[in-house]
């Protein structure tokens, strides 16, 4: 049993549209981490932090949306989700599967609530402009995150480059970056993520682009 903890229209949206390309069944549990206190207490016991997104897979729990799409791509290869160990695929998989994590979504953060700061040195994730820097020319080198092919990696830069570009607005727009989306977004296992996700929203909490 694959157990799913999910809130529409967050951070968690690029692990639900994951399950929907690997194909495999899975129980979806919603929290509201928006609400006024957050998620309740209780959730504790599956992510210490009241985050989203968590998998639990036949009793084992995995957080943080790095390690979740790795964890799941390996555990379902047949989807193809995840370049299997020696693809020249790989290292590049990994390395934006993390960086989306360490990276763009604290610099992300930090341009969005107004912090201000001028050395890569002062975070650990560095400037806000570098980032976008990066990413833009890892996309103007190669139709997806880690090459020719779309794996886990892919939603999870597609699913924040659409959110922070289009959503919040902190993403400057840029020509690769719009050309990317049309590839990524093109895919079906994205639309029925994202027709769910339409239909959860009248449960929760909008974020504050969609208020």
């Amino acid at each position: 049993m694959l157990e799913f903890y999910h809130t529409p229209f967050s951070r968690s949206f690029g692990v639900h549209w994951l399950l929907e390309e690997l194909g495999q069944p899975y129980e979806m549990k919603i929290i509201d981490v928006r609400a006024k206190g957050g998620a309740a207490e209780s959730y504790r016991a599956i992510q210490p932090s009241k985050k989203v997104p968590a998998v639990v897979v036949d009793g084992t729990i995995v957080t943080e949306r790095a390690a979740i799409s790795i964890y799941l791509g390996d555990r379902f290869p047949e989807a193809g989700m995840a370049p299997g160990i020696g693809d020249p695929e790989r290292a590049p998989y990994l390395t934006m599967l993390v960086y989306c994590d360490s990276v763009l979504d604290p610099a992300i953060a930090a341009r969005a609530n107004g912090w201000n700061y001028e050395s890569s040195n002062s975070f650990s994730f560095g400037l806000f402009d570098d980032m976008v820097a990066y990413v833009e020319r890892v996309l103007s080198q190669k139709p997806y995150a880690a090459g020719d092919n779309f794996t886990a990696a892919d939603t999870h830069l597609a699913s924040s480059i659409q959110f922070t570009m289009d959503i919040i607005k902190v993403l400057p727009e840029k020509p690769v970056f719009r050309d990317y989306l049309a590839r990524a977004l093109a895919r079906p296992a994205y639309r029925r993520a994202m027709d769910k996700d339409m239909e959860l929203m009248k449960t929760v909490t909008p974020p504050p682009g969609m208020r």
